[in-house]
């Protein structure tokens, strides 16, 4: 099986009650559910810069980073072509961010297609990925050491 490992960059922008999101488009364009700005960290890239050059492709904005909230990983395995199999660990770093500069705009030819402000109390009826849940955890509950428990299922 072959091991693969993907680093990448988040950021939680909450302004106004509202909560800036990115829409991920699969590669074949038949899913789209909103996901945290942020992405892949370029080899010798600092998240740091990773997440300021991400929010700016997706968003249009220039955010600076404020508070490391914590950092998530996550396993899966999947087929790759030829039979073979991926075990992939997905390591996110979670930032909250602030808009300096900039003006909304949505991607071309990226990984998303479209960015918007969405009031926080809408963001659970949206279809989004799991990634937008865990940044808002991490961003209410601000857990010292970075990593959120498990939550607790009667």
């Amino acid at each position: 099986m072959r091991e693969e490992l993907r680093v990448a960059a988040y950021a939680v922008c909450v302004r106004d009650g509202h909560l800036l999101l990115a829409r991920w488009v699969s590669r074949d364009g038949g899913e789209k559910k909103w996901t945290l700005p942020g992405g892949g960290m370029d080899h010798g890239e600092d998240p740091y810069a990773t997440v300021v050059r991400e929010a700016a492709e997706e968003t249009g904005y220039t955010v600076e980073p404020t508070v490391l909230l914590g950092i998530d990983t996550g396993r899966r395995t999947y087929p790759r072509r030829l039979g073979a199999r991926a075990d992939h660990q997905a390591l996110r770093i979670v930032y909250e961010a602030r808009v300096t500069g900039g003006d909304l705009r949505h991607e071309t030819n990226g990984s998303t297609d479209m960015a918007a402000w969405h009031p926080l109390d809408e963001i659970p009826g949206l279809e989004r990925v799991g990634l937008v849940d865990l940044g808002l955890r991490l961003w209410r509950e601000r857990p010292e050491n970075g990593h959120l428990e498990p939550p607790v299922t009667p």
